[in-house]
């Protein structure tokens, strides 16, 4: 039975769980060769997506329904999240080594991205998308935030086209394993500071894309 504590050993360790489904209760550990990562505070963003950004009347809130973050990352015909990992994710949230980042357009739920943390890394499980660029202001947000809180690392897990078109690459196990050693060391807080409005949001990225 896997519990917090052996789960964020297992973090720290460079591995994770996934299930198959969300109908079978087993979980495997996944540790894979070349793991995903984005660059903290560098997530890059296309012309479009900075005026949909300026203009689209986008807001992002943090930790405001963690269960909600999760339930939407899942809602997909495919998941790998079952209902024991979303319980551990809630005691880790409880214990404030997981959180959420709820990303919303004219007051409606677009998108959200959540995930764990150890120290100054951030392991990012999953996101969604209800609208268009959902889930990629969430990354946007993401990226900043853990900036701004003092996070050195930003694990994807995975490598997706969607996540390289945002900056994100691969890294060897080997490497992988000592960014991870530097970071967990490191001392960051998630709530340290508030998501910043989408119009700072918006100074941010343009002077780094």
């Amino acid at each position: 039975m896997i519990g917090p504590a052996r789960l964020l050993d297992s973090y720290a360790r460079g591995i994770f769980p996934m299930a198959d489904s969300a109908e079978d209760d087993r979980l495997f550990w996944v540790d894979p060769p070349m793991r995903g990562v984005l660059p903290v505070g560098g997530v890059h963003a296309s012309r479009s997506l900075r005026r949909d950004l300026l203009r689209g009347r986008w807001s992002a809130h943090l930790d405001g329904d963690f269960d909600a973050i999760v339930a939407g990352c899942a809602a997909r015909e495919t998941t790998w999240i079952n209902e024991p990992l979303r319980l551990l994710y809630r005691r880790l949230h409880d214990a404030g080594h997981a959180h959420a980042i709820e990303i919303r357009q004219d007051g409606a739920l677009a998108g959200g991205i959540f995930g764990v943390t150890i120290g100054a890394a951030f392991f990012g499980e999953s996101m969604f998308s209800t609208r268009r660029n959902g889930s990629r202001m969430a990354l946007l947000w993401a990226s900043a935030h853990l900036k701004h809180c003092g996070f050195r690392l930003f694990d994807t897990q995975f490598l997706t086209p969607h996540l390289a078109s945002m900056g994100g690459y691969e890294i060897p196990r080997a490497r992988y394993q000592a960014l991870l050693r530097e970071a967990i060391a490191m001392p960051a807080d998630f709530r340290l500071h508030p998501l910043p409005e989408a119009a700072q949001l918006w100074q941010e990225i343009t002077q780094t894309s």
